[in-house]
């Protein structure tokens, strides 16, 4: 019961996370023509590093292949500040050398 718990707060977490991100897009939309058009995405949040471990950790696990995957460290703490602060977004290496030797 307690894995169940700690698993869905941790949901409920990344949801409220991508919440964030995407109202951050929405506030700077020239962003998206650095993103691809369909990508999965991984928040690895600076103020809960038992999130972004687990968030990792199902990174290694794969998942869909077919779309590039996008890291995003977002700071998180009270009160919050994307203008100062803003997301950083990455790609996995493997993904920008592929992207380096096509283009």
């Amino acid at each position: 019961m307690v894995r169940c718990r700690k698993t869905r707060e941790m949901m409920e977490r990344n949801l409220e996370l991508q919440t964030i991100f995407m109202q951050y897009i929405l506030d700077h939309p020239e962003a998206l023509d650095h993103l691809p058009d369909d990508f999965r995405l991984v928040i690895l949040p600076d103020d809960d590093p038992e999130l972004g471990q687990r968030n990792l950790e199902l990174l290694g696990q794969g998942g869909n292949g077919d779309r590039p995957t996008l890291i995003v460290r977002l700071r998180t703490r009270q009160p919050l500040d994307l203008e100062t602060n803003p997301p950083q977004v990455f790609a996995p290496v493997v993904m920008a050398a592929a992207s380096y030797v096509a283009g």
